[in-house]
């Protein structure tokens, strides 16, 4: 059996890579049109003020008074201070969710070491310059940013399983007269981490003279979660207009375990769909371990040739789209 002419195999790679990038190119712009930052303050803005505050708007009417529009003001700051932050300093932004005490600078140093161990393992392995480069490209720009956005769900997914109860304490300490400094300062002495860190951060930031804005301004970037923005605004809101803080917070706490328990039971039904996709991604690996245990010389042209290697490369390309589109298929935001 003959292998193709070296510019067929270059231009097999090249249509390969070109409809990766358009498949990218067209899950990001779908991805941007539903998740983006004005569908996201959408969503927030119709959970805070009431399913009829979009359609107020749209009417042109007042729409519940001065303290919802305070609410959508500050939900519009919020949004567009992080969206800028966050193009600004993408990185460093991730590494300061993620609780690492890194710079980016030592980031990057730590990526190009993952990079050099990836090509050096390619290369003793055998395999072609252009798979090398490839593997080397994933494990310095890929894999560590992978690791990282892991760390900061990790954390958030922490934060959030927590926060509902350093509400309840808040809640209980201002209805027994304390004040809300030191029912902060209470979470950030008693709650486990990273709850208490947060906490223990917006206590000290108030002692060496910030602002209640600018403390909970960094509260929402280090932790970039729906409930930290509703337990911002509620506070400066509060801090603006008055009201009953112990009621509206403990209704803030309320909705909050609500939502988890959604969360839990979207995770609950997707269960199945997510092993589902992890057998099929499965699969190959399992036939082409079993036929090289069965039939060697039937499946080693795939490693021994440059044809092999092209088609070894287009199928992990089109595995790696197939796997992307399956978990944004599963991945429901609430």
């Amino acid at each position: 059996m003959s292998e193709a002419p070296f510019p067929l195999q270059i231009i097999v790679v090249l249509g390969v890579l070109l409809l990766g990038t358009m498949m990218a190119a067209l899950g990001m712009a779908v991805y941007q049109a539903n998740y983006g930052p004005r569908a996201r303050l959408k969503r927030r803005v119709e959970q805070i003020a009431g399913p009829a505050a979009a359609s107020q708007r749209k009417d042109g009417k007042a729409g519940g008074g001065a303290r919802k529009k305070n609410i959508q003001n500050k939900l519009k700051e919020m949004e567009d201070k992080r969206t800028k932050k966050s193009k600004a300093t993408g990185i460093g932004v991730e590494i300061m969710q993620a609780g690492l005490t890194i710079s980016v600078r030592q980031y990057f140093i730590i990526s190009a070491c993952v990079g050099l161990l990836a090509a050096f393992i390619s290369f003793l392995a055998g395999m072609p310059l252009l798979t090398t480069a490839l593997v080397t490209a994933a494990a310095s720009l890929w894999f560590p940013r992978f690791v990282l956005r892991k760390m900061v769900a990790g954390r958030v997914a922490k934060f959030t399983a927590n926060f509902a109860n350093a509400l309840d304490i808040i809640v209980r300490g201002i209805r027994t007269g304390l004040p809300v400094g030191e029912c902060l300062g209470m979470i950030g002495r008693e709650m486990p981490e990273p709850v208490g860190l947060e906490f223990r951060m917006i206590t000290d930031g108030q002692r060496i003279g910030m602002s209640l804005d600018e403390v909970l301004g960094r509260l929402v970037e280090r932790v970039p979660t729906s409930e930290a923005k509703f337990f911002a605004i509620v506070l400066l809101i509060q801090k603006q207009t008055g009201g009953n803080l112990a009621d509206t917070l403990d209704k803030l706490s309320t909705v909050l375990r609500e939502r988890k328990k959604m969360r839990d039971k979207i995770t609950a039904l997707s269960s199945e769909a997510k092993s589902s996709a992890i057998i099929i991604a499965a699969l190959p690996f399992l036939v082409a371990g079993l036929l090289s245990l069965t039939q060697p010389k039937y499946i080693s042209s795939l490693f021994t040739s440059d044809t092999g290697h092209m088609l070894l490369t287009g199928c992990a390309v089109c595995m790696g789209i197939g796997i992307l589109i399956m978990k944004k298929m599963i991945n429901f935001q609430i």
